[in-house]
């Protein structure tokens, strides 16, 4: 039998396995640039049982496979590069438990962000991990998600605290428990998080929640220098504030988000800063932040505490990338991220702004100030060669530039495709480590394969 066949044969039901060219289509790519590249069949698994069967059967015959899940990834982790078998993990979207006396959730991979958050509401709890899309929690853990939320509650690692796992093999593993900690053995779902399904496909997370604050608000804060703006951040971080969120925006980004949002911030470098808690502490806090601000000479101070105002408040934030994508309809995107010592933030987006600047290249920059990590977004023609060498070019010095500072070629969007010529520069021999134990789990190299090395 043809693998579809027998894949047809193991699920037994004709609307989910797919040979459909639009459906092989639509999981042939990402969000971003890279060259897409079709599977030869497509699966989507309900249970992971079936998953285990799939993943047998793929291990038996050499077939190599690739996890799927809202694919908005952005270094090309859901490409099949390989073709073989795209795995469809969308259809197990139940949300299994919800503890809240635990502060836990067990769910499904193909379980959203905002459907987990939504069904959290009635308990006063929510999933803080906001990468910006509506992706996964299967997806977020794969890539070790994080977003404008990190600074105060952690990357998707930190919120992870089991997993159900099918290895290449069909057989599968649970890896941590309900508790908050442990110190039995070695730390599998730490090693499991961020792997890129190169190393198993998850079928179940627990997953740690949080309660909402009492009270939030917006701040936004403009000043006249970049360095004026990472200073008010740091200043902040020092003075234990404790921002759910403080992001760096440079001036160019926010002319371009006023032409695509037909909004009139200050063309400034601005701080977009986020206080939660009790209201006292809340509103002490935003006094101090005032204050911190006025000391580097911000030109302007804006606070909301309404939740519409708010979220009209970060859309200058959230919207950059897609401003830069509305300014060149039709073109490619790369949307880059590094991550180096906070100290070294400011200088590095500055040498990105002169950088892009001296290539003629209008592009995004913005920083999770709080943890030292930034993101460059650029569109462009992937036709063009020149184009293409020019932003190939400019990629490689962003990263180098972030290394030579102590930093790492990624913060959050993970190596996929894009970064793996980077990584052996990081990591040196390290990198050989992580091939042995990428081999120990899969021998047959069918999980993801072209992924991270």
């Amino acid at each position: 039998m043809s693998v579809y066949e027998s894949l047809l044969e193991l699920i037994g039901d004709r609307e989910r396995v797919s040979v459909n060219e639009t459906v092989l289509e639509h999981h042939s790519k990402g969000i971003a640039y890279h060259a897409p590249h079709a599977p030869d069949v497509v699966v989507f698994p309900k249970t992971a049982e079936e998953v285990s069967w799939v993943m047998a059967f793929a291990n038996e015959h050499r077939i190599p496979v690739t996890p799927f899940g809202a694919g908005t990834s952005l270094e090309g982790h859901v490409i099949p590069v390989a073709g073989g078998i795209s795995l469809d993990l969308t259809l197990m979207n139940n949300i299994i438990d919800i503890r809240p006396d635990d502060f836990l959730a067990i769910v499904e991979p193909g379980v959203t962000r905002l459907q987990l958050n939504e069904a959290l509401k009635r308990y006063g709890l929510f999933f803080p991990v906001d990468p910006g899309a509506d992706a996964t929690i299967g997806g977020m853990a794969a890539t070790n998600a994080s977003g404008t939320n990190c600074v105060k509650y952690g990357v998707m690692r930190d919120q992870v605290l089991g997993l159900e796992v099918v290895l290449a093999d069909g057989s599968v593993i649970q890896t941590g428990s309900l508790a908050v900690k442990s110190s039995a053995g070695y730390d599998l779902t730490g090693l499991f998080v961020g792997s890129e399904g190169t190393l198993g496909v998850f079928t179940r997370l627990i997953v740690r929640l949080h309660g909402i604050p009492e009270a939030t608000n917006a701040i936004k804060a403009c000043f006249p220098s970049l360095e004026a703006a990472a200073q008010a951040a740091f200043a902040v971080l020092k003075a234990g504030v404790g921002p759910g969120k403080i992001e760096l925006v440079d001036e160019a980004t926010i002319a371009a988000v006023n032409a695509y949002k037909k909004t009139d911030y200050p063309v400034k470098p601005t701080l977009f800063i986020e206080l939660s808690g009790s209201p006292s502490s809340v509103e002490d806090g935003t006094k101090l932040v005032n204050e911190l601000c006025e000391a580097e000479g911000a030109v302007s101070f804006v606070v909301e505490t309404d939740s519409l105002a708010r979220a009209k408040l970060w859309e200058a934030r959230h919207h950059a990338a897609f401003a830069i994508q509305a300014a060149y309809p039709g073109k490619a995107m790369l949307s880059t991220d590094v991550c180096v010592p906070l100290s070294e933030l400011p200088g590095a987006i500055a040498d990105t702004r002169r950088l892009v600047d001296e290539q003629n290249m209008t592009a995004a920059i913005f920083g999770h100030v709080g943890d030292g990590n930034y993101h460059t977004v650029l569109a462009f023609d992937p036709n063009d060669a020149d184009e293409m060498a020019r932003i190939e070019r400019v990629h490689a010095h962003i990263v180098r530039y972030a290394l030579s500072r102590g930093g790492t070629c990624t913060g959050e969007h993970g190596i996929g495709i894009g970064k793996r010529a980077f990584l052996r520069e990081e990591k040196g021999d390290a990198v050989l480590w992580m091939k042995r134990l990428k081999q120990l789990f899969d021998p047959n190299g069918i999980l993801n394969p072209g992924k991270i090395f």
